[in-house]
């Protein structure tokens, strides 16, 4: 029974608040109550209209209710700071698990300047700290959130909390935003991995193919930069001293025997654990496209087939954070 009431809560919860990258804020979706501060305030107050109702005392019914219509002016002026401004999110780039993750907000405000905006990312175990910003009349603001990125995979972006507590203090004003974005978690590359791996390119027979040649690392020319080509490759100097715009960039031509191409195997990658045969195996991904080696993946029942480059990276990368062992 409980658990069905937890669902169902749950289920509310989340219609109410709806996973989106941008963020409207208006009189459906922001809560108010009295801060720490506020409860005293309002502790004040009643002992103040106790002694006035107690002793007649007009001056103390005039300081009381003056209070107290000071109060609510903070509390209409709380609220108003955060109604009306609107937010979006730019997708945190990819990282590895275990390290911090940056967020971009972007927050706008069509009408007066607000003060004393503050956003926070919700993770479980702990509470996290605000960041602060004000937002100028009719303009932007820019906020950038850190949080750890506790697993890896293609996981959820974590809800962010958007609060103030402008201009007196007296009451918290807050909001809730469920992100829809996702970011690639990678496993956590092993800090001291073996070397790479060496294997002999094999052709369809399963013979060496020893006279293929494949991209590397060995220089064999110059040619005109093509898309796709690493920066690394481009003759930055040549292209400095030409001083022409118009100019078209040129890269190293480097060709490399295919004996030279490897096989990133789950089955070499050790003894260990299924989670730490996948850090191995990262940390062999970045050596290999560090020293711009053409390179597969296998993993249980899916393979890459070599190639080199970036895309090359991010495809093994996401591979390895999807993988999951065998039942």
């Amino acid at each position: 029974m409980l658990q069905a009431l937890r669902r169902r809560a749950q289920a509310w919860w989340e219609a109410r608040h709806p996973a989106r990258d941008t963020h409207q804020m208006g009189q459906s979706n922001i809560y108010i109550l009295p801060s720490r501060p506020g409860l005293f305030f309002c502790v004040t107050l009643l002992l103040l209209l106790l002694a006035s109702i107690n002793d007649q005392l007009s001056l103390g019914y005039g300081l009381t209710f003056l209070l107290a219509g000071a109060g609510f002016a903070s509390m209409h002026a709380t609220h108003s700071n955060l109604k009306g401004l609107s937010l979006d999110l730019k997708a945190p780039n990819p990282g590895f698990a275990g390290e911090d993750l940056t967020l971009e907000v972007r927050l706008h405000n069509p009408s007066r300047a607000r003060f004393g905006i503050g956003i926070a990312v919700q993770q479980p175990g702990g509470p996290t700290e605000l960041a602060w910003c004000d937002v100028p009349a009719q303009g932007h603001a820019l906020l950038q959130l850190r949080y750890t990125a506790a697993q890896r995979g293609l996981r959820q972006v974590p809800g962010l909390r958007i609060e103030t507590r402008f201009p007196l203090g007296l009451f918290r004003a807050w909001s809730v935003w469920r992100p829809a974005a996702k970011a690639w978690v990678y496993p956590k590359p092993e800090s001291d991995a073996p070397p790479l791996p060496a294997q002999a390119a094999q052709g369809d027979s399963g013979e060496a193919t020893a006279g293929v040649r494949l991209p590397g690392p060995d220089f064999e020319g110059v040619r005109p930069y093509r898309r796709g080509d690493s920066l690394r490759q481009v003759l930055w100097k040549k292209a400095a001293q030409s001083g022409d715009a118009d100019t078209p960039l040129l890269v190293r031509d480097t060709l490399a025997p295919a004996s030279r191409r490897l096989w990133l195997d789950l089955m070499d990658a050790g003894g260990g654990d299924f989670e730490q045969r996948l850090s191995r195996l990262c940390a062999w991904v970045l050596a290999a496209d560090a020293r711009l080696l053409p390179y597969g993946l296998r993993l249980a029942g899916q393979e890459l087939p070599p190639e080199h480059g970036p895309a090359q990276r991010h495809a093994a990368l996401e591979l390895l954070a999807l993988a999951e062992p065998r039942r």
